[in-house]
């Protein structure tokens, strides 16, 4: 190569490298947004499944009949994996909130909360219907 085409080589180089971190950059945000989307899913799939779970002997309406507050608390804080915080409110069929307790396990340190809405239904002889909202957060 002359001495003179140097410089040219390395402007090419210099505008290749420019564009490879731009292009990183730009992949590695969309990952990022992809993986915390993926997060959200996987916490509301995890809480709907503990609320099936508990509904699935029919303990869970069983707790909201009887105002039993501590052991739903109870119950969700075995049933859920550590680390994620959980606040249930549980509404009537005219949407009033039934628990008078706070049913919670801590608060939320986390900005990404994501909301899961149940439907129970009562096993006792007088039939109700009720509308069970489980807020949960991965803790930080």
């Amino acid at each position: 190569m002359k001495n003179k085409d140097k410089g040219q080589i390395r402007i090419i180089e210099a505008f290749l490298a420019v564009f490879i971190i731009f292009s990183s950059f730009a992949i590695s945000a969309n990952l990022s947004v992809t993986q915390n989307k993926t997060k959200q899913d996987d916490l509301a799939s995890v809480g709907l499944q503990t609320l099936m779970k508990l509904d699935s002997d029919g303990s869970l309406g069983e707790y909201v009949d009887n105002g039993n507050w501590t052991a739903l608390r109870d119950a969700l804080s075995l049933a859920l994996p550590s680390g994620i915080s959980f606040n249930l409110t549980v509404y009537n069929e005219q949407m009033q909130q039934v628990n008078d307790v706070v049913i919670s396990n801590g608060a939320f340190s986390s900005q990404n909360i994501v909301c899961i809405e149940y439907v129970c239904a009562s096993q006792d002889l007088v039939f109700h219907c009720y509308t069970i909202r489980l807020y949960l957060a991965v803790a930080t």
